[in-house]
Parts: structure tokens; C-alpha cells; sequence
């Protein structure tokens, strides 16, 4: 069977380079590449590219719809700390849920919002 090797998600901002700047310091990203218009960026296996599209409507305006990523990680206990004393913007605190997911929301400047999620039986075994 073929196998996905790697995905990296493609978002729609307004102003790139604001929003590139906000991945790098507050998110804790890596530029990979840049090319005029686009900004390829990466935090260990989470990989964004972030497209400018000054005219078209901010993931802001369309709500629910914003979502764009659930990412599944170690340590969600540091990494929401992080975020916090980075000042991001969180939109769920961090809870255990029903589904056995320990996980916490934030939202980008832009506002896409992006969901961190640890198996509680592996942060149990950490």
C-alpha cells in the first residue's frame, strides 16, 4: 500500500510575513524555505505553508471553520505552558476529555485555530 510520508498544511493568511513572524516567536517554528508569497515552516513533524492572500476573507470570519489541524504530541503539559508564557492566544484550556485525550486549543493571529492532543495513556506513562 502506498504510504503518506509526511503533510504539511496550506493556509490562506492575509499578511505572510506577520503571520510567519507570529509561527517562528510565538509558536516555536522553523522557517524550511521562503519564496515570494509563501513561507514553508515546520515545528519537528508539524509542517505549515502559509500562502498570501491579502484579499481574501480571514480564517477570523468563517467560525467553526477555522480549524485546520489536530496535532497528536509529547508533553502537552509544556508545550501549553510555552504558549502561555509566549502569549498565545488559547481558545480551549488544556483538559482531560472523555475520549481519553488530554488537549488545548489555541488561535493565530489570523484565526486559524489548531488543536494539541495527548493520549492520556501515554502522558500516564511519561
Amino acid at each position: 500500500m502506498p504510504k503518506l510520508n509526511q503533510v504539511r498544511c496550506v493556509l490562506a493568511v492575509n499578511d505572510y510575513k506577520k503571520s510567519a513572524e507570529f509561527y517562528r516567536e510565538k509558536l516555536g517554528f522553523k522557517l524550511d524555505f521562503e519564496v515570494e508569497g509563501w513561507f514553508f515552516l515546520s515545528r519537528d513533524n508539524f509542517k505549515v505553508m502559509l500562502g498570501h492572500c491579502p484579499n481574501e476573507v480571514p480564517a477570523s470570519k468563517i467560525g467553526n471553520h477555522s480549524w485546520f489541524a489536530y496535532a497528536y504530541m509529547e508533553d502537552i503539559d509544556g508545550l501549553h505552558s510555552e504558549y502561555k508564557e509566549h502569549g498565545v492566544k488559547i481558545v480551549q484550556d488544556i483538559a482531560d476529555q472523555p475520549w481519553g485525550v488530554r488537549e488545548f486549543c489555541i488561535e493565530t493571529p489570523d484565526g486559524h485555530r489548531i488543536m494539541f492532543g495527548q493520549d492520556l495513556e501515554q502522558k500516564n506513562v511519561t
